[in-house]
């Protein structure tokens, strides 16, 4: 078996163009899988959009042999929650262990800066997906139907 180079870092604006690929290619096919036939706003964002969240937000990027392959982003709350959007992988590197590895590095860093509850949103019916994040410890806290198809709110807690 081959071995990989592997990394999962903090984002930075030089990593802006292959965000916005690894961010559309993974939300088509979330679109797709999903059920989704509204547009989503994950698939309409610009360079700017993605340069503001590094600057605002705790942007991660995994690499596996010096390629971009996966990217999330978390915004920290002054309340001691977070909350966890735009989590993509590449589809040649799905099921690779490229998502694990992104959490793991987001849950070090929630916990490094006091976060208690972690949130985020998926679509309900992307049975993989919600199977996913069940295995990293994320629950389901509520559902909506605010974007026209049923969304679940996530919750992770650390200790």
């Amino acid at each position: 078996m081959a071995s990989w180079k592997f990394e999962v870092r903090k984002a930075t604006i030089e990593d802006i163009p292959e965000i916005q690929k690894i961010t559309n290619e993974a939300f088509k096919k979330y679109v797709e899988l999903a059920g989704i036939t509204d547009e989503i706003a994950a698939l309409n964002e610009t360079y700017e959009d993605i340069k503001k969240d590094i600057e605002t937000k705790e942007v991660f990027v995994a690499y596996i042999d010096g390629v971009p392959v996966g990217s999330a982003r978390v915004e920290v709350f002054p309340d001691g929650t977070a909350y966890f959007s735009r989590f993509g992988v590449r589809l040649n590197y799905q099921n690779r262990g490229v998502g694990k590895a992104i959490i793991n590095v987001v849950d070090m860093a929630m916990k490094e800066l006091g976060v208690k509850k972690l949130y985020l949103h998926t679509a309900s019916k992307f049975f993989s997906l919600i199977r996913f994040y069940y295995g990293r410890k994320f629950y389901i806290e509520s559902t909506s139907t605010d974007r026209g198809y049923i969304r679940a709110l996530l919750c992770k807690e650390y200790d």
